[in-house]
């Protein structure tokens, strides 16, 4: 038997959604998150796009490895899903994270992350290790990058 669970948190954004999305989307989000969460994003497989494959390597702990299932341009919805490591080796037999940004106004928007898991019964007290928290503040993170840069371009103008 397996044990299914989901998280899920929205933030508001204080920037255009195609502006937050520029870093969701595609590989992005490296730009956040190296440094400051981990100490490398190699893309192993394709371009950054959908069907690609990621190495993550945590500023401690063991590398592992996303694919990103779903890089949808359109409506602003990206889905990875851990392929090797991490959960995995904690007997989670899924774990997938969507992030969406959904336009507010022309200056903000809202950013939409879910975590679903499945966990085999015999590991099913793992699934105290799966948070939220990281993508909150990965979505601060990336708010306070653009407006930084909003004002570091309005400052160049």
């Amino acid at each position: 038997m397996k044990t299914f669970g989901s998280v899920s948190t929205e933030m508001e954004i204080q920037s255009p959604a195609r502006e937050a999305w520029a870093l969701y989307g595609a590989v992005g989000l490296t730009v956040i998150t190296v440094p400051k969460y981990l100490a490398a994003v190699d893309i192993v497989e394709g371009d950054g796009g959908e069907g690609s494959i990621a190495k993550l390597t945590p500023l401690s702990g063991s590398p592992y490895y996303e694919k990103f299932t779903k890089v949808d341009d359109k409506h602003m919805v990206k889905e990875t899903e851990i392929t090797q490591g991490a959960f995995l080796d904690l007997g989670f037999t899924l774990y997938r994270i969507r992030f969406e940004n959904i336009p507010t106004g022309k200056h903000s928007c809202i950013t939409r992350t879910t975590i679903e898991w499945e966990v085999k019964e015999e590991y099913v007290a793992n699934s105290t290790r799966v948070s939220i928290l990281p993508s909150i503040n990965i979505a601060n993170d990336i708010e306070a990058y653009l407006l930084a840069n909003e004002k570091k371009h309005k400052h160049s103008n």
